[in-house]
């Protein structure tokens, strides 16, 4: 039976991870602030009727998308790891961090679920996809605020460690 690999701790992410990273950011943006509200119809413009049912299945398909590459993420974090804490942190700031990115993990799963289990299967799960929504978007304030804290006022790498890769 072949060994598993041990998860290593580079300073960066690797490639796969950091692309798998601003894809599903990118995608979850879209879905946010994009989606929810497609063009409104108004009288003669036939145009926006098609535009308002490109915003809307665009949500289903970008939800899939999420999904699929969510669990990819997974199995390379699990396979690859991620890097050491950054040096200097103290406890409290780093149980903060991996709570953090455990309610991303599991809103990432979590709300394309319940979408389709809405959707397409009509279970009662439309609330609970939509109390998602408020959840993710606080999530996203104190991820984007703790990287800016770091980047700009500890200047300690961590935005190095998404935006550039480990060799």
């Amino acid at each position: 039976m072949p060994q598993q690999a041990e998860p290593r701790h580079s300073p960066n992410y690797a490639l796969s991870q950091i692309v798998l990273h601003w894809a599903i950011a990118a995608l979850v943006i879209w879905q946010l602030f994009f989606t929810e509200d497609p063009p409104e119809n108004r009288a003669g413009a036939a145009v926006q009727g098609f535009w308002a049912e490109v915003f809307s299945s665009s949500h289903l398909w970008a939800g899939f998308a999420i999904l699929g590459l969510v669990l990819v993420r997974i199995a390379v974090r699990l396979r690859r790891g991620a890097p050491a804490a950054v040096g200097g942190e103290g406890r409290l700031q780093a149980t903060v961090a991996r709570i953090v990115h455990l309610l991303f993990y599991a809103l990432l799963v979590f709300m394309p679920v319940t979408g389709i289990l809405d959707y397409y299967f009509h279970l009662p799960t439309g609330g609970l996809h939509e109390l998602g929504e408020p959840i993710f978007i606080a999530l996203i304030v104190v991820h984007a605020v703790a990287a800016i804290w770091h980047q700009f006022i500890l200047r300690d790498g961590l935005m190095r460690r998404i935006t550039v890769p480990s060799t």
